[in-house]
């Protein structure tokens, strides 16, 4: 199924505080090569990195056109209503560029060190959807009503709604399991896994399970766009062996159905090499952009 996305493309940074600037040049690199969309891991509890939030920001300032979003938030570590108007901050600060990806949370171990709770994988689910609430909440200062959230993980009693966002951001879930799948099709505006941990029956499984979710919860699936993380190597000469391991050519044959018969309006390059980037923004999009049109 084609959703009638505009195919778009972004990069996946690691976000190493050594040396300092690289990823802002990385983020600077990838808006000159045309993406649409520069990403960035946040892992809080990782002194390596950057913390992200700033970072965004950061970006934020020395970038004039590109869209900027987290790959994913680690919620567990990042309260929602103060994530909220961070987010709908720096969507006002940037013109209009954030998206808000979010994660459940997974590294419970360094998440607790960091003083974050420590929840079970059904817990984390729910706390997910808890947040999504509370988030939606606070960029909605046009409702009068008391904002009253009383949940298990969150709560807000009478909290000040605002600053509205400069555009609707869009909110991203990072997904793989049922559940998660499933809150992703009732509540999230994107899906955003990574290709390589998942064949492709398995997408596919996954794609039906969030459009099943969405129409059960009255929604048309076509709101709810599918964007996925991809790395491989790049190569000359003729076809590799593996997936997204070769020539030009080959990542668009094997990234063509992803379009066409699943649906996917988004990739993400994961790579901190420039000369990957440039590659990919140079062959790999244009050519497969050109293979989209002339399938459908």
């Amino acid at each position: 199924m084609h959703y009638g996305h505009e195919l778009q493309f972004g990069t996946f940074i690691t976000p190493r505080n050594d040396p300092p600037q690289a990823a802002v040049r990385l983020a600077q690199l990838s808006e000159a090569s045309g993406y649409d969309l520069v990403t960035f891991q946040d892992h809080p509890y990782q002194p390596r990195f950057h913390d992200t939030s700033t970072l965004l920001t950061w970006v934020a300032a020395r970038t004039e056109r590109i869209h900027l979003a987290a790959n994913v938030t680690n919620l567990p570590l990042r309260p929602p209503a103060v994530l909220a108007r961070a987010a709908a901050s720096l969507d006002l600060l940037s013109g209009g560029r954030f998206v808000l990806g979010l994660g459940a949370g997974g590294f419970w171990d360094a998440i607790d060190a960091m003083g974050g709770r420590r929840l079970t994988p059904g817990q984390a689910v729910d706390a997910l959807s808890e947040a999504i609430d509370v988030i939606r909440g606070i960029w909605n200062p046009g409702e009068r009503a008391r904002f009253e959230v009383d949940g298990e993980f969150y709560r807000v009693s009478g909290a000040k709604r605002g600053p509205a966002p400069a555009h609707d951001i869009p909110i991203w879930i990072g997904a793989y399991k049922p559940r998660m799948l499933r809150l992703t099709g009732r509540k999230a505006d994107g899906w955003l896994p990574t290709l390589g941990r998942m064949n492709r029956g398995e997408f596919a499984e996954s794609n039906a399970t969030i459009d099943d979710a969405a129409r059960a919860a009255g929604r048309d699936p076509r709101e709810i766009r599918r964007v996925v993380n991809i790395g491989g190597t790049i190569s000359a000469g003729s076809a590799g062996a593996g997936f997204l391991e070769g020539p030009a050519p080959q990542w668009v044959e094997q990234l063509l159905p992803y379009v066409v018969d699943d649906g996917v309006g988004t990739f993400i390059l994961a790579s901190d090499d420039p000369g990957t980037i440039q590659r990919f923004a140079e062959e790999v999009a244009p050519a497969l952009r050109e293979a989209v049109a002339q399938e459908l």
